[in-house]
């Protein structure tokens, strides 16, 4: 692994990404296939998928899976703001899920797998209160949308077997070519 490698994985990393850089996380169902989709961004520095929004200290995915801890699934993205906006990360984080299923996304159930956006500034939650106002408005969408909008707190990383799940299990390849065809 390269020092690169390291340092994207690394806790601290993730909360203090450094320089002009900034970050994101968003819960929108299994954390597999969202930080697939971010991984595509150009702009998007590094991903991890963690567990956040909860109340236990350093959760595993067996811990979450009870749907007692209260965290769910989620992406954190680091990114460049010169090459991509918050507002285009929030435009992907709606058309990658429904935000209108409360705790579940397709067969996933349980509070793991709600809708959420965790801002980490006011300039953030304001731009997020305002895409979900503009979601909703739009008619884009025919039930309410359930999404919470919350302040960030402590974002455990999920184990090693969990980053970059897709591109490890060669699904993400999978996907891309039925894409194409």
């Amino acid at each position: 692994m390269s020092e690169k490698e390291k340092s994207e994985h690394s806790p601290d990393y993730f909360e203090n990404p450094g320089g002009p850089l900034q970050k994101a996380t968003f819960a929108a169902g299994c954390f597999w296939g969202v930080e697939a989709a971010f991984r595509q961004v150009k702009g998007v520095v590094a991903t991890a998928v963690g567990y956040t929004g909860g109340h236990t200290e350093n959760p595993s995915y067996e811990d979450v899976c009870t749907d007692r801890t209260g965290h769910a699934e989620a992406v954190r993205i680091i990114f460049d703001p010169a090459v991509v906006s918050y507002e285009t990360l929030l435009n992907i984080f709606w058309k990658i899920h429904d935000p209108t299923t409360e705790n579940r996304q397709g067969p996933d159930v349980g509070s793991q797998y709600r809708s959420a956006i965790f801002y980490h500034s006011e300039d953030q939650k304001a731009t997020a209160f305002a895409s979900k106002e503009w979601l909703e408005k739009s008619g884009g969408s025919k039930n309410p949308v359930v999404t919470e909008i919350v302040q960030a707190s402590g974002f455990y990383l999920a184990e090693d077997y969990h980053q970059q799940y897709f591109e490890k299990k060669g699904f993400l390849k999978q996907i891309i070519h039925s894409l194409k065809k």
